[in-house]
């Protein structure tokens, strides 16, 4: 299979495996307690929370881990909600976020905070007059901001240094949604002063069900998740030391090659090449999405009278894996949010892919990937005439 979703998941290394292994075999300790095996545990997780926080500039004591970029965000979330409270609370977030920021700011909204979605352009980059706007707003009464780094259906990068100093001249905390970012380009928190950071490991070639939360020295904070006060008391549980060896030997590697290519320059060629071939061999594709701010291996990608769905089925049976970049839902053919807020019509959206590379592509995969998405659209042109049909979403 050529895998090309790499904004779904990575694929995990092996060298990230290996690091794991021993604590899934051999040291079943609890890190704990204070024995022998415990300790070893203990210090493996130490050495973790280095390698993650040396991947995003921040200190060891301000990375909390989780189970995953889901769990992360929504621990940022749900406490700043309560800390600026309903009454007069007020949040601003983008219309594009990932869902792991809607679904809780929407539930925020149903309990009366005030929200408000900043749109983006045509190229899928935040509004940063009318985000200015927001917070002013919500300087007097209280609230946070929420941006994510990169958006996970079309790439583009947000600027978020500047949306974070905006939010800060308003007095008003900042998170930021780095799952699609960190490990892929650099992200540092001694250059972006955001508040509270979200990771996943398996974006980044680690395991799933594991990631971390950055949380700036002097914030206040208070856990989701109460019980033995694991994680400095910030999130209780005891540790998945396999998880968390993973994701600290993921974030080390991560870190060797953006230091070795900071741009990213070895996918995003992989990428760019991609893009020629498509574009050479067939007709009516666009390239969507800021062409600059862009994460080095993501390319969405439009095919005029092409049904996204359609294009799936035929690429999974040539053995190529991508997503589509729009959605069905309850029934009612519709664009992606993150669509919609770019503007595309719903037959543009319909005919979306998305397509992701890793450091584990290569240039032969590339070739042949791009002449199997040639013969899938041939080959759909010709059956639909010109129609689409339903599209599924695949985040």
């Amino acid at each position: 299979m050529i895998y090309l979703d790499a904004n779904a998941t990575t694929p995990i290394l092996p060298e990230v495996v290996e690091a794991m292994m021993p604590w899934l075999t051999e040291n079943p300790c609890n890190p704990n307690a204070s024995y022998r095996g415990a300790k070893e545990a203990r210090k493996a997780i130490d050495e973790a929370r280095e390698q993650v926080a040396s991947l995003i500039g921040a200190s060891p004591e301000e990375i909390v881990f989780t189970g995953g970029g889901t769990e992360s965000t929504n621990m940022a979330l749900k406490w700043l909600a309560r800390m600026v409270g309903r009454k007069t609370g007020r949040v601003v977030t983008t219309a594009i976020e990932h869902s792991a920021v809607l679904k809780p700011v929407e539930t925020f909204e149903q309990v009366g905070y005030a929200v408000e979605r900043c749109g983006v352009d045509l190229g899928g980059r935040l509004e940063l007059e009318s985000f200015r706007k927001a917070c002013e707003e919500a300087k007097d009464g209280g609230g946070f901001a929420s941006v994510m780094w990169a958006n996970n259906e079309t790439g583009v990068i947000q600027p978020v240094a500047e949306a974070c100093g905006m939010a800060r001249e308003n007095g008003l905390a900042f998170h930021t949604d780095a799952i699609q970012t960190a490990g892929k380009i650099p992200v540092d928190v001694r250059e972006v002063a955001v508040d509270f950071l979200s990771l996943s490991a398996h974006k980044f070639h680690g395991p799933k069900g594991v990631g971390a939360l950055y949380v700036r020295k002097g914030c206040r904070f208070e856990p989701m998740i109460r019980g033995g006060g694991q994680e400095s008391d910030r999130r209780s549980g005891t540790e998945n030391v396999a998880g968390i060896v993973g994701v600290g030997k993921a974030a080390e590697l991560a870190k060797g090659r953006l230091d070795h290519d900071r741009d990213g320059h070895a996918t995003a060629s992989l990428r760019d090449a991609f893009e020629a071939k498509v574009v050479e061999m067939i007709q009516g594709v666009t390239v969507n999405g800021d062409l600059i701010h862009r994460l080095p291996g993501t390319t969405h990608l439009s095919f005029d009278q092409c049904e996204a769905a359609g294009l799936l089925i035929l690429l999974e049976d040539m053995d190529v894996a991508c997503s589509a970049g729009s959605a069905c839902m309850t029934g009612k053919q519709q664009p992606s949010h993150v669509q919609k807020a770019m503007g595309f019509s719903d037959t543009k959206a319909k005919s979306s892919l998305r397509f992701g590379f890793s450091v584990l592509n290569t240039m032969e995969e590339v070739e042949k990937a791009a002449g199997c998405v040639a013969k899938a659209v041939e080959k759909l042109r010709r059956v639909q005439g010109g129609n689409t049909g339903p599209v599924v979403v695949y985040s």
